[in-house]
């Protein structure tokens, strides 16, 4: 059963009801808080009391629903009509103390067999903490409500977003990606002393790090993934990369089939803007069979490399072919080593613009064109 969204209330978590909203389509009222008496002129009856919920269980969570058990004691257990929860996102600790925060949000569903299903994308967001309390309740015949003392606060965090989440973000892209330009090499800007340090600590091997928080709150590469960021964009007029960057004065540059080619996977990983009027699209190329092929493969939609919206590698007379979309940044990952001997590092000429950087960027929670309505 899936539980409507109570009003919002501005009163502090401590404080006592506020009066009592009747709203008979969703059945929907204010509540106490957790911690707060019941007010005796709150219209919440005071009568044999309830049982408390108790031992609550989260069970099937996904990124915007989860599933709620407890056991009660069978005392008065026939009178309970509704069940009311309290979800709230986790404080964090580290948070400006006088910026606004989320409201609480209370919920009131009618008693079902348990498991009870909650859901909607309206106030559960992907990758989030939550704490969730419950009370039980039963409705008079005036309209007002005796309720059971609070249940423990229980903790819990929603999940990624799925592969068929991200489908919807990579129908979303495929709108935009526009025409496809040819390329013929990846490259990956960085600073000397990122180069000097490959040279004298891995073995001349860039190596593998584990993906920032950029991009879409509900991605389930971002903190998990481990790869290279690498480059493909080139210049419309030119078919070559921009001579800017916003990562470094130093470029390394590698012929794309050393990278992309009939044994390695491509994968759709994300799609998102930062306030601006372009987009970006995250893709993953991983060795077949190799570690990070295996956890895409758990997570990620895959594409076909000959024929996508997005990256391309197909065979024509005998050579291999490139080409990337022309309305998008594309970010490209690639999953395993790659050694500089395999390529080239040269210093850039144009300018590192530092405004087009992307680490650790938050993704635009209210552009229509890259936003899917399970949460940001």
């Amino acid at each position: 059963m899936e539980a409507p969204r109570l009003p919002h209330t501005m009163s502090s978590p401590t404080s006592p009801c506020e009066e009592v909203i009747k709203n008979l389509s969703l059945e929907a009222i204010q509540l106490c808080d957790r911690d707060g008496n019941k007010s005796q002129d709150s219209g919440i009856a005071e009568m044999e009391e309830l049982p408390v919920p108790h031992n609550i269980r989260i069970s099937n969570i996904t990124c915007d629903s989860f599933k709620i058990s407890w056991d009660m004691d069978s005392k008065s257990k026939d009178r309970i009509t509704h069940y009311f929860i309290d979800l709230n996102k986790k404080e964090n600790k580290n948070s400006n103390k006088f910026k606004h925060k989320d409201v609480p949000t209370k919920l009131v569903a009618k008693a079902v067999p348990l498991p009870m299903t909650v859901r909607g994308h309206w106030f559960l967001s992907p990758r989030t903490e939550y704490t969730v309390a419950v009370q039980t309740a039963s409705k008079q015949v005036d309209g007002d409500y005796v309720v059971s003392e609070w249940s423990e606060i229980i903790e819990f965090c929603t999940a990624d977003y799925s592969k068929v989440h991200l489908t919807q973000l990579l129908e979303k892209a495929e709108v935009i990606a526009g025409r496809m330009l040819k390329l013929s090499v990846f490259y990956r800007n960085q600073h000397k002393e990122y180069f000097d340090y490959i040279r004298e600590h891995h073995g001349n091997a860039m190596q593998p790090s584990v993906k920032d928080n950029s991009g879409s709150h509900g991605s389930p590469i971002s903190g998990k993934l481990e790869g290279i960021f690498f480059s493909c964009n080139t210049e419309f007029n030119t078919g070559k990369p921009p001579q800017d960057s916003p990562y470094g004065r130093y470029r390394y540059e590698i012929a794309a089939e050393k990278l992309f080619n009939p044994n390695t996977n491509l994968y759709f990983g994300d799609f998102y803007c930062m306030y601006t009027a372009y987009h970006y699209v995250i893709l993953v190329i991983a060795p077949v069979g190799s570690p990070g092929d295996e956890f895409c493969k758990q997570r990620l939609p895959q594409l076909n490399i000959k024929d996508n919206k997005f990256l391309t590698c197909d065979e024509e007379d005998g050579v291999m072919v490139y080409h990337h979309a022309q309305d998008v940044i594309l970010e490209v990952i690639y999953t395993d080593p790659v050694d500089l001997s395999l390529g080239t590092v040269a210093e850039i000429t144009g300018h590192q613009l530092m405004s087009l950087s992307t680490a650790n960027a938050k993704k635009d929670p209210s552009c229509k064109t890259c936003n899917i309505s399970v949460g940001r």
